[in-house]
């Protein structure tokens, strides 16, 4: 039963962390003042996200490492996005 728990917590993290990047990445606003300060905020919850997600994948469920595996693709997009300046 614990260990269960252990899969679904560690999943519920990589879930959070992910959605935290979103969030973070979507309140960005490219010509305000403090735009450097933010970006490496969105770096910081990629990073951690990235952890989290790895973390959770040795755990994971069939189910759960599809969904993992499209967290980091999403991701990856925005990462994509910020390194080719179109954002």
């Amino acid at each position: 039963m614990q260990d269960k728990q252990d899969k679904r917590r560690t999943f519920q993290e990589a879930q959070q962390s992910y959605q935290q990047v979103f969030d973070v990445y979507s309140s960005i606003e490219k010509n305000a003042p403090n735009y450097g300060t933010e970006l490496k905020h969105v770096k910081q919850e990629v990073n951690e996200a990235y952890q989290q997600i790895q973390s959770a994948l040795v755990t994971a469920s069939e189910h759960q490492k599809e969904q993992l595996k499209k967290f980091e693709q999403d991701i990856q997009t925005i990462v994509n996005e910020v390194n080719s300046g179109d954002y």
